[in-house]
């Protein structure tokens, strides 16, 4: 059953473009601090793009505002793009 339809929160795609393209600062600050995402914030996974310096991450919220706690951690490392997104199965569910 996917998120929304338990009514737990809308799902994101977070886009995080690492600053200058380079992926060290990050990673010393994630293994010395941990990923830092709040505790109202579901986590589900990520994907690293390593040829362009880019994270994909699938997380849930109640609304894209609750995450510039976590954003305000990592802003001057990375510039964050966050997209409300439905799975397909929400999304054409729209349409019956």
């Amino acid at each position: 059953m996917d998120a929304l339809s338990k009514g737990t929160g809308m799902l994101f795609m977070i886009v995080e473009r690492f600053k200058n393209s380079d992926p060290k600062p990050v990673r010393e600050r994630f293994t010395r601090d941990g990923r830092m995402v709040p505790n109202d914030i579901v986590y589900h996974a990520s994907w690293i793009d390593a040829e362009n310096a880019r994270c994909f991450h699938d997380l849930e919220a109640a609304s894209a505002e609750m995450f510039n706690t976590w954003t305000s951690c990592w802003d001057d490392l990375i510039d964050f793009e966050i997209i409300p997104v439905l799975s397909s199965l929400e999304y054409w569910a729209q349409f019956q």
